[in-house]
């Protein structure tokens, strides 16, 4: 292991849930024990180092009421809070094109993304003629990917990259083929940012795929590699669990429903 990385601080910004969302809804096959298993919605940002890096960008209140989702606080006005102007954010990883993972296009006029080559082939090719698939993809958001690509404003990768030193992106596909996940370096060792490789820990705990996938093979086989990464397997983040905004510390006690410290040791349980 390098011991002159650099240690980040790494947030996870809760911006929207879903409520309605059951158990049946979360597992492929369903599950017979159904009820409630709410889903909320998260941007990560990564700060340290004299770099800012945000990982996805969210969907705003428009989508959230064509979607039928509680939309708490944009992701924006949520990072000016902290200290980060939109505007000047650099760099942007997206983790995949879902709608709620890379909307938000007026806000970041400064930004370069980091997209997997495969997600934007996935994003306008063939798989787009069939309903399933295309149904969590909003075109508006994918129509305005493809201007950045002509603004010469996104980074293309394939399969592994070091984005900045404690850094590294990782193609895991799955739930998409071209899905990244995100290891970064913190004082707890590495993390994580596990996006939609696992919605929920119950995900990857049981090895039980989301419903939503493309391959369901390359989804349980993301699970294990998001574990190896990671130093422990309580550093792997999930995206979409609400039990991420009690495990973890908040970053303010004015933003306690709204930003958690991934990069602090978990809350001891009750």
């Amino acid at each position: 292991m390098r011991l002159d990385l650099p240690n980040y601080e790494v947030l996870a910004i809760r911006y929207a849930t879903n409520p309605r969302q059951r158990i049946t809804d979360n597992f492929l096959g369903g599950d017979p024990h159904d009820g409630p298993m709410p889903l909320d919605y998260f941007v990560w940002l990564i700060r340290g180092n004299g770099r800012v890096l945000l990982i996805d960008t969210g969907f705003d209140a428009a989508m959230a009421e064509r979607r039928h989702r509680v939309h708490l606080a944009c992701p924006g006005e949520t990072l000016r809070r902290i200290g980060v102007a939109p505007e000047t954010i650099e760099d942007i990883v997206i983790t995949h094109l879902h709608y709620d993972h890379c909307g938000n296009h007026a806000l970041f006029p400064a930004a370069r993304y980091h997209l997997q080559d495969r997600e934007m082939a996935y994003a306008t090719g063939r798989c787009m003629t069939c309903a399933p698939l295309r149904a969590p993809i909003d075109s508006e958001d994918v129509v305005a990917m493809v201007r950045k690509v002509f603004d010469n404003r996104v980074v293309f990768h394939d399969g592994t990259s070091e984005l900045m030193p404690g850094v590294w992106l990782h193609r895991l596909g799955g739930h998409t083929p071209g899905l990244q996940i995100v290891r970064v370096r913190t004082r707890r060792g590495w993390v994580v940012l596990a996006s939609d490789a696992s919605h929920f820990y119950a995900n990857m705990e049981g090895e039980r795929s989301f419903p939503l996938v493309y391959n369901v093979g390359d989804m349980i086989e993301g699970f294990r590699t998001a574990y190896a990464l990671a130093d422990g397997r309580s550093n792997v983040i999930p995206g979409h669990d609400p039990l991420v905004m009690r495990r973890y510390p908040p970053y303010s006690q004015d933003l306690a429903e709204l930003v958690v410290r991934l990069d602090a040791a978990p809350v001891p349980a009750d």
